[in-house]
């Protein structure tokens, strides 16, 4: 009996027989010998199949199998420096599962649509197995950073009776009884309750937005990470978010070698993300952009997506701006006792062009001014009573961050569109699969 085990963790079975089941992803027969590149979902080992160590039918049925038949193999780990992983299996048996012909997404170039409504095949590719991991990483990051730190998470709904934000970037739908609902496009006025009621609190969650958008940075369908602070002001919010980003990247290089070079990542654009990041004021940024022969800014507007490049690659590390002008920033963000045209809150612009993945800020605490700020986004008072309950009964200073996690893994991974960060990605033109 031979034990099974996985790609992952050959290297600990040197020197021993193993069995392993996973799909062909790639053959060379020369002669007497098969060079078979196995994946797992682990990892890819290269088995060699020498025509006088397994039976006739297996080398025969091996040698008919094509890309994505799937294999259970048997075999000795063998120490081999020049293999990925270290090791490489000497196959002695096995059985061909299913053998494959014409699998659709072969070695030549594809273009994106194609590929894209093959995402339930594409994600099989080594590139896409490379990014689908280090997603899982970045998730398994963000968990333990704020279970170390004692947060809890508390979900926020999908369904809402109202924006957070505007309805104009909404998804409308049909609910019970001839009532209208939304699909969230933030998970944060529930988080801001959990945190009243727990202290420090996440939500993390798929959120939606409507918004026509075709950027290589948009996704209609996105997950965003949202932590809210009880007792906290913008200076808290940015140390938190900027130990996170430092703790995600770090344990990303930690667990997911193999996969980065799979990407051809440059790992010096990681390596570097320390701590220590650049701030500055969005006067500041806007001087910078005015001056620059490449911007088209506008000044007091929002930054855009160019606004952003120009700004991020001027920087080896995420780019904090802090202090917005009021009238372009959402109406729960705290006005700055300084200067009542700003607002206390911050966004986070990854380097290499990626742009932002965190926008956060100090919520508003004082209801006569929250009620002031509704009223004046013109937006229904009626469905924010729960919400103005939160400064009626025990409200304290308190703020939170949202952190995008597709443009984070893509800044991470070096993707050029962000739809690659996603399993099975939502855009304005696409659905399925």
């Amino acid at each position: 009996m031979t034990s099974t085990t996985s790609i992952q963790h050959l290297a600990q079975h040197v020197g021993e027989t193993v069995t392993l089941q996973g799909w062909l992803h790639h053959r060379t027969s020369k002669g007497k010998l098969h060079f078979i590149q196995f994946r797992d979902g682990t990892g890819f080992v290269q088995c060699v199949v020498s025509k006088s160590n397994v039976s006739e039918e297996l080398f025969d049925a091996l040698a008919g199998a094509g890309q994505e038949s799937s294999l259970e193999l048997e075999g000795e780990v063998k120490a081999d420096e020049r293999a990925p992983g270290g090791v490489e299996v000497s196959v002695q048996g096995g059985q061909v599962f299913q053998s494959v012909s014409e699998y659709p997404i072969t070695p030549k170039e594809h273009g994106p649509d194609f590929l894209l409504s093959r995402r339930h095949l594409w994600m099989r590719s080594k590139r896409q197995w490379a990014v689908l991991r280090i997603r899982d990483a970045v998730i398994t990051a963000i968990r333990g950073f704020f279970d170390e730190r004692d947060y809890l998470c508390v979900d926020s709904p999908m369904f809402t009776p109202a924006a957070c934000e505007g309805t104009s970037t909404l998804f409308e739908l049909d609910y019970f009884e001839g009532e209208k609902a939304f699909l969230t496009q933030s998970g944060q006025l529930y988080a801001e309750a959990s945190a009243m009621a727990f202290g420090k609190v996440y939500c993390f969650g798929p959120t939606f937005r409507a918004e026509k958008s075709k950027t290589r940075r948009h996704l209609t369908e996105f997950w965003m990470l949202e932590p809210e602070i009880a007792f906290a002001d913008l200076d808290d919010v940015v140390e938190l978010a900027e130990s996170l980003i430092v703790h995600v990247v770090s344990e990303v290089l930690r667990r997911r070698q193999p996969e980065l070079e799979a990407l051809e990542r440059d790992l010096s654009k990681l390596e570097c993300i320390k701590g220590g990041f650049p701030r500055i004021t969005y006067d500041a940024a806007s001087k910078i952009l005015l001056e620059h022969p490449d911007s088209e800014f506008v000044a007091g507007d929002d930054f855009g997506a160019p606004d952003e490049t120009i700004l991020s690659e001027m920087h080896d590390q995420p780019l904090m701006i802090t202090s917005y002008p009021k009238n372009i920033k959402a109406f729960y963000m705290k006005e700055d006792p300084a200067d009542s045209s700003k607002v206390l809150c911050m966004d986070v612009i990854a380097p290499e062009g990626v742009g932002e993945i965190i926008g956060g800020s100090q919520r508003e605490e004082n209801l006569d001014l929250l009620l002031a700020a509704i009223a004046e986004h013109e937006l229904p008072m009626e469905e924010f009573e729960w919400y103005l309950d939160l400064r009626r009964f025990g409200s304290v200073p308190h703020g939170g961050f949202g952190l995008g996690l597709e443009r984070t893994v893509g800044w991470i991974c070096g993707l050029e569109h962000v739809r690659e960060a996603a399993p099975y990605p939502r855009m304005m033109t696409r659905i399925r699969p």
